[in-house]
C-alpha cells in the first residue's frame, strides 16, 4: 500500500507542486526524480542559470526537495486535500523563506554551494 501512496504523490501532487513553482519562478527548470530508495517518495529538482556576471551566488541553482514518507502518507488521510491546496498556497512564502539561510537566490537563478537539498519536507502551511 506504501507503494501505492508514493506512485500516487509521484502522478497526482509532484505535477501540481511543480506547476505552482514553475508559475512561480518562470525560468526554473523542474525535473522529478524517483525515489532514493524504496517506500520513498519521488523528489522534484530545480535547476536554472544565469549570466555568470548577474549571479548573487558562485554556482548555477541546483535544489533537490524531498519529502518525508509519514508526510506523503498523512496527505491521503482524511482532510489531506485540503492540507495539500493550503501548501501550494504557501509555496511563495516558503520559497522566499529558504533563500537566504540556505544561501539561494531565485532571482538571479544562484546558490552558495554546488547543489542543496532540502529534505524532510512536511505539507505544513
Amino acid at each position: 500500500m506504501t507503494t501505492d501512496i508514493f506512485a500516487r504523490f509521484e502522478a497526482e501532487c509532484l505535477p501540481r507542486i511543480a506547476e505552482t513553482i514553475g508559475k512561480l519562478h518562470r525560468r526554473v527548470q523542474l525535473h522529478t526524480l524517483p525515489a532514493d530508495g524504496p517506500n520513498q517518495p519521488a523528489r522534484l529538482r530545480l535547476t536554472g542559470d544565469g549570466p555568470a556576471e548577474l549571479r548573487r551566488h558562485p554556482f548555477a541553482l541546483d535544489i533537490t526537495l524531498a519529502w518525508d514518507g509519514l508526510e506523503v502518507q498523512r496527505l491521503f488521510a482524511s482532510g489531506g486535500e485540503a492540507r495539500f491546496a493550503g501548501y501550494l498556497a504557501a509555496l511563495l512564502g516558503k520559497l522566499r523563506a529558504w533563500q537566504e539561510p540556505r544561501g539561494i537566490d531565485f532571482s538571479s537563478l544562484s546558490q552558495v554551494d554546488p547543489a542543496i537539498l532540502i529534505g524532510g519536507l512536511d505539507f505544513e502551511h
